[in-house]
């Protein structure tokens, strides 16, 4: 099939993103909190985009779905692996991008890949919320702080306190304990950013990292954490203009090879993925998702 509109939707623990890819490119995305229904939030989701670019649902050729709750998408065309879409999505927006590292919601991950994009490897801490977007959020209302000031409350600290736990639980009432101490809460931002840098970079530093890395998700948006991951790896750092887009680009991407070359084979399958990804160590405080999920 030639020609027409591809769609790529993810959907996240947090936030759901869909987006539409035209011939020529990306013509407009969505971003929305993805809430108790995943199913109501891929069709709200979809249905703002189709209304941003003036469109029908029935210009789209092919929809393929991604994130943990692709599963919940039934009008999905075909269910992709996150590993595969932010490969993809990561690629086609930085060609020279050989590392990708995505912090999400409640997730994080990096991945190797080759010089064509394909993904050679990758490490997954899909089994406790340390570092993710959820963290944050928790640490954020813990400092009584706008979550999307912290970026620059961290860069404008001097320094950076120490934080001894990255577990969600210790560590939110450490950080009320710092404050009843008397430490000014930029410092303690910036130490919880500096934490939540090393513990990705200790994952990241388990693959072959190259040069040419980009970094998405939500987290991404976090200029104190970007800063800091650049200074740990010592390398130039790719940030796309949205972090948010780049598995829902990866999975429209996905649609159009779908639509144009039809050989569903060249997919990752959620269970080779499962067999396959290294994980970090368990936290007995999260459960571990099953297969599907992943």
């Amino acid at each position: 099939m030639a020609g027409g509109i591809y769609a790529g939707i993810d959907i996240g623990s947090l936030s759901s993103e869909a987006l539409l890819l035209g011939e020529d490119g990306i013509l407009t995305y969505s971003i929305m909190i993805t809430g108790a229904n995943p199913q109501r939030a891929a069709q709200r989701c979809l249905e703002e985009a189709l209304t941003k670019a003036s469109l029908d649902k029935k210009a789209i050729s092919v929809v393929v779905a991604t994130g943990y709750g692709r599963i919940r998408v039934p009008f999905a065309t075909r269910q992709v692996t996150e590993i595969k879409c932010h490969a993809k999505g990561a690629y086609f927006l930085f060609p020279g991008t050989r590392t990708v590292i995505d912090i999400g919601g409640q997730d994080s991950k990096a991945i190797s890949l080759n010089d064509q994009g394909g993904v050679t490897d990758f490490v997954m801490n899909d089994k406790c919320a340390a570092g993710t977007g959820r963290f944050l959020e928790v640490m954020a209302a813990a400092l009584e702080t706008d979550l999307l000031d912290m970026g620059r409350r961290s860069l404008e600290a001097k320094k950076g306190v120490s934080i001894s736990s990255m577990c969600t639980v210790f560590a939110e009432s450490e950080v009320i304990s710092l404050i009843a101490e008397g430490y000014k809460k930029g410092e303690i931002i910036r130490g919880l950013h500096e934490a939540i840098s090393r513990r990705i970079f200790s994952m990241t530093k388990r693959l072959r990292v190259r040069e040419g890395i980009t970094f998405g998700g939500g987290v991404a948006k976090n200029q104190g954490i970007a800063e800091t991951l650049k200074e740990l790896f010592g390398m130039k750092i790719n940030i796309p203009e949205e972090p948010q887009i780049v598995g829902a680009l990866g999975a429209a991407l996905c649609a159009k090879e779908i639509a144009l070359k039809g050989n569903p084979s060249k997919y990752i399958s959620a269970s080779f993925v499962y067999r396959n990804r290294r994980q970090s160590s368990p936290c007995l405080l999260y459960t571990s998702p099953s297969p599907r999920d992943i």
